[in-house]
């Protein structure tokens, strides 16, 4: 059960780190209401990586990974997949 769970996993990590290779920014279909509370200061980014999200024009939200999110998620879900492929077997 494990080795399945790992390997399920590690593919999908894997294989949405190959879709960040071959986009530049995903529009996300909901738009987002702006109420008239003022939004919480947020703190600077942290290597590119909390500023991923912003708002268009029409309201819709924007999905900007940065460049090195695509090759780190494929190399996690790479290793995960050999982890789940060197587990070793049930011995019954």
């Amino acid at each position: 059960m494990f080795r399945s769970s790992f390997f399920a996993a590690g593919l999908f990590v894997l294989l949405t780190g190959t879709s960040f290779l071959f986009v530049d920014k995903m529009v996300l279909t909901h738009k987002v209401t702006v109420e008239e509370e003022p939004e919480p200061v947020r703190e600077p980014e942290f290597r590119g990586f909390l500023g991923m999200t912003t708002l268009n024009d029409e309201q819709q939200e924007e999905l900007n990974p940065p460049d090195w999110a695509a090759f780190s998620l494929m190399s996690i879900g790479a290793v995960t997949m050999l982890y789940a492929a060197a587990l070793p077997k049930k011995r019954s």
